[in-house]
């Protein structure tokens, strides 16, 4: 693959700034053809589809804080010479194509392409159906950008195939493929996990759990829990479980008042046979299989736990390993939970809507990894690259 200079990227992205500022009406004219054709019984895929004015200008905030951030490939990472003279360097280099496969938003159709880009990755990008038309005009948009620079459109490309199509390609790519990034539920992970033939690396579910122990301040406490469950009902960082440590004073009062500002949210609640007694009028959940599922909706689901450990245990069994929360003014037992608790991010009386790239420092992103290899937790541009050893030697042989 070609390493193309920093200069020359940074001109593309420069570039694609330009169009989709020019074209941002005509962008927003042809999502509406996907907002018409949506059936809205999903609130949430729904609210990913959309894009506006405040998005588009998102897209290009997105691309300008890439095109601000160094370069990562070609960075060295170690550089030693043995006592044999032999010079070994350990350098960044990219991974070569990356395929995402995603649902809705597309946005992700800007953020995963100038993060592939710019860490020299051609990217093939494969939205979903309910994105035709935004996708289609936000591709035409990069292809300008690469053809205004002598590059090639292959650097980034949109698949316009179906299902079936989707997983013969996944099972017999006509290209080389070095890594695939499913972005969306567990359904799509699975399928692309059966039939892919290279790495793929997983965005999880969310499916978020807080904690809230008897020395969590509860002005606090609401605050977060609202924030992380109302803030953005789509995000895979929104807010599912709530343990509440059956110790914490007033304890009847203190969930009935969780429970009356929540449903003052238009949330939904339920809960599982351990507050039956407690919440008489909300829905008892008794099928476990709840445990593991990520709402994405305005629903929340509350549990009492004995103590840390047990809420500890039940969060590694059923989260996705995305996002947890712990409430609290102890900083000890902040401390056991965070280092206990299996998750991408863990949280201490915070909200659990900040396990995102952007509020996190890192910028744009492709995905949230619930993987451990090869990074876990937002894929932001310096984690879109592998790494390569050079070796230089003087006629240097293994004896």
């Amino acid at each position: 693959m070609e390493l193309l200079n920093t200069n020359k990227k940074n001109d593309v992205l420069d570039a694609m700034m330009r169009i989709i500022a020019e074209n941002k009406q005509e962008i927003i004219k042809e999502n509406q053809k996907d907002l018409d054709a949506f059936t809205k019984d999903d609130q949430a895929l729904y609210d990913r589809l959309v894009v506006n004015e405040a998005k588009v200008d998102g897209m290009i905030q997105a691309i300008k804080e890439v095109r601000q951030q160094e370069d990562p490939v070609q960075q060295v990472i170690s550089n030693r010479t043995l006592e044999t003279g032999l010079n070994i360097q350990n350098k960044t280099a990219p991974f070569g194509t990356i395929m995402i496969i995603y649902e809705s938003r597309p946005d992700v159709t800007i953020e995963a392409a100038v993060l592939a880009f710019k860490a020299n990755n051609k990217i093939l990008l494969k939205g979903g159906k309910e994105a035709k038309f935004s996708n289609l005009i936000l591709e035409k948009c990069w292809h300008q950008a690469l053809k205004e620079n002598g590059l090639s459109k292959d650097w980034i490309k949109l698949l316009h195939m179906n299902r079936a199509e989707t997983q013969e390609f996944l099972r017999n790519p006509t290209e080389k493929l070095d890594l695939i990034v499913p972005r969306g539920g567990e359904r799509l992970i699975a399928f692309v996990k059966e039939h892919a033939q290279c790495a793929v690396l997983i965005s999880g579910r969310g499916n978020n759990f807080l904690y809230i122990t008897p020395k969590a301040d509860w002005e606090k406490t609401i605050k977060v829990v609202i924030n992380a469950k109302t803030d953005k009902i789509s995000g895979c960082n929104a807010l599912d479980k709530v343990l509440i440590d059956k110790n914490i004073a007033d304890f009847e009062a203190k969930v009935k008042d969780l429970n009356s500002i929540l449903n003052d949210h238009q949330v939904e609640v339920v809960v599982d046979p351990s507050l039956k007694q407690t919440l008489p009028n909300n829905t008892v959940v008794e099928d476990q299989n709840t445990w593991y599922e990520e709402f994405l909706a305005m629903k929340i689901m509350l549990s009492v736990v004995e103590n840390e450990d047990e809420a500890i245990a039940t969060i590694n069994k059923y989260s996705g390993g995305h996002s947890a929360a712990i409430l609290t003014e102890d900083a000890k037992e902040a401390e056991l939970f965070m280092e206990q608790v299996d998750s991408a991010a863990v949280y201490h009386n915070a909200s659990t809507r900040f396990t995102d790239g952007g509020q996190m420092g890192v910028g744009a992103e492709l995905a949230i990894s619930t993987d451990k290899l090869h990074h876990r937790g937002p894929l932001g541009l310096k984690q879109l690259v592998t790494n390569k050893y050079y070796v230089f030697g003087d006629g240097h042989i293994r004896v």
